[in-house]
């Protein structure tokens, strides 16, 4: 993770400089600032490969900020609140963030979720993703397959529907390949998270469940069918 570049917006001074020099011991680039306003700045003018978000931070809050974001990149973000609360979760989440974690966290934590979503990002990085659906894909070229109106390029990392472009996160994309590779089959939501959030641990299936209705908003509503007590399946 050498060069890679943090952008860290926290308006606790001793938060700030301590979690700074522990990303940095780590081999991190950290630009590190104390309010969302700064925080849009250094973006716009460093452009960083993360960012990681404050929730509660004076002149834009971290949820206004990553909006602001997610409007001009597909950079990860990683929110961070002192509150567990579902509202604050959710928000972060449904602004377009790629996860969150929770204060007071330990420096080894947060460093293994940092690179587990730069993995992520290397594996599927670009503007587009990817789409669901039919019992069995119908294959049109190399590494391309239709499902309904939906054309999957899973080389290219690209999706079409009604021949238009769909512009996904790449975790958006990460999810419907994983949906797209099963057709039909219902995926649990810890399976989800192990394979497209990297986790090796147990992890907060809020993460799931607001990353697959951002892509019903983009893919169609009934690409996605919730199976009750067990998951998620991509229907034709």
């Amino acid at each position: 993770m050498a060069d890679t570049h943090v952008l860290f917006v926290e308006d606790d001074d001793v938060i700030r400089e301590a979690t700074q020099l522990a990303l940095e011991r780590d081999g991190f680039v950290v630009t590190a600032v104390p309010d969302g306003l700064a925080g849009l700045e250094s973006f716009r003018a460093k452009r960083p490969d993360i960012a990681l978000l404050d929730v509660m931070v004076p002149g834009l809050d971290g949820v206004s900020l990553c909006r602001r974001i997610r409007d001009e990149s597909t950079v990860p973000v990683i929110m961070l609140s002192a509150r567990a609360d579902s509202i604050d979760v959710v928000l972060g989440l449904e602004a377009g963030a790629d996860d969150y974690v929770t204060k007071p966290f330990d420096g080894a934590v947060l460093v293994a979720r940092i690179r587990a979503v730069l993995r992520r990002f290397g594996h599927a990085s670009g503007p587009n993703g990817a789409a669901p659906a039919a019992e069995q894909p119908e294959a049109i070229g190399a590494g391309v397959l239709r499902f309904g109106d939906l054309e999957v390029d899973t080389e290219g990392m690209e999706v079409r529907k009604g021949g238009r472009p769909v512009a996904l996160t790449p975790t958006e994309m990460r999810l419907l390949l994983e949906f797209s590779a099963a057709p039909g089959t219902v995926l649990s939501r810890d399976r989800l998270l192990e394979r497209v959030w990297d986790y090796g641990w147990g992890g907060d299936t809020r993460v799931v469940d607001v990353h697959v209705q951002r892509l019903r908003g983009k893919i169609g509503q009934d690409r996605i069918e919730t199976v009750r007590g067990f998951g998620y399946k991509l229907r034709g």
